[in-house]
């Protein structure tokens, strides 16, 4: 039997299967690219506003420009192109949430409250600005179909001996910001004045979520050397678990230790894949940067594939 594929949920999530010109469709997909913040235009951001009734702090679509993962998307499906270009015989299955992290966070657990940024917590799974009943119950609605899909996709993929790639994309600096509430926009505004921005902390270029706070690794044997020696033949400079970690109080980490050895997530400076670092704008990852990433990440993710595998069928 073949391969059956997840549907893709109106303003949910997307799915696309992606076979290599050599590709038996009967088998499962070698790889899963999952890609939780991958509502990043201002479609998605207007499409689930409109369903809000509840009050909510003017202009958040600014907070929304600066902290959707831009291009996480569109090198993340690069990479499956590359990879399949350089392997026929593979597939590939993407996940592309729709839901923008501005409202319910699909790297998150939908009850996860949050905790102070600057403490090493993470952002919550739904902000505290959203406080309409009826918002919330939507808004976990969605998560919960969201995740399900995912859920399925890691079992089908990684249970099968496949594996998966995580694409998260990060602004240039660390803002100083303490919390995600009623105040935010208020408070990026203040953080990326002119005469402010530019003395903040600057990220690295790449961050490699391999290991979680004790500093046990979930990702594929060797990724992290791979990867930061392949990242440095294309002059881009890449560290593991500098910014962030594999968190407990993200689903990456849930993915992370559910399939150890089997997971890949990292973060890429956004300024790197854009013409313009425009934070309070809608940005569009370039076609050259995106392939220039996914030119790393494609041999490392066919060399951590162990020849035919998977060979379930679904």
């Amino acid at each position: 039997m073949s391969f059956a594929p997840p549907r893709s949920i109106a303003d949910v999530v997307e799915v696309e299967f992606l076979r290599g010109a050599r590709a038996d469709a009967s088998r499962t997909p070698d790889l899963l690219i999952e890609i939780p913040h991958g509502a990043d235009e201002r479609r998605h951001y207007d499409r689930l506003r409109g369903r809000l009734r509840g009050d909510l702090p003017a202009d958040l679509h600014l907070f929304f420009h600066l902290n959707t993962d831009v291009g996480a998307w569109a090198y993340g499906r690069a990479t499956a192109q590359a990879l399949l270009v350089a392997a026929p015989e593979r597939s590939v299955l993407l996940l592309r949430s729709l839901i923008p992290r501005t409202f319910v966070d699909c790297n998150r657990p939908g009850d996860y409250r949050g905790g102070p940024l600057d403490a090493g917590a993470l952002t919550p799974g739904i902000p505290s600005y959203v406080r309409d009943q009826a918002d919330l119950v939507l808004l976990h609605e969605l998560h919960a179909a969201y995740v399900a899909v995912a859920e399925l996709a890691y079992e089908r993929i990684c249970g099968a001996g496949g594996l998966a790639l995580i694409p998260h994309t990060y602004g240039p600096r660390s803002l100083g910001i303490d919390a995600v509430d009623d105040r935010i926009v208020e408070k990026l505004r203040w953080a990326c004045a002119p005469e402010r921005h530019d003395g903040w902390p600057l990220r690295a270029e790449i961050d490699l979520l391999t290991r979680d706070g004790e500093g046990k690794l979930w990702a594929p044997d060797g990724a992290e050397e791979a990867l930061i020696e392949g990242f440095s033949r294309v002059g881009m400079t890449a560290v593991a678990n500098d910014t962030y970690h594999l968190h407990p109080s993200s689903l990456g980490w849930r993915w992370a230790t559910q399939w150890p050895g089997r997971t890949l997530s990292l973060e890429i400076r956004r300024d790197l894949l854009v013409p313009a670092w425009t934070p309070f704008e809608e940005m569009r990852a370039t076609d050259a940067a995106c392939e220039r990433v996914a030119g790393v990440l494609a041999p490392v993710l066919a060399q951590k594939l162990a020849p035919g595998t998977p060979t379930a069928t679904a």
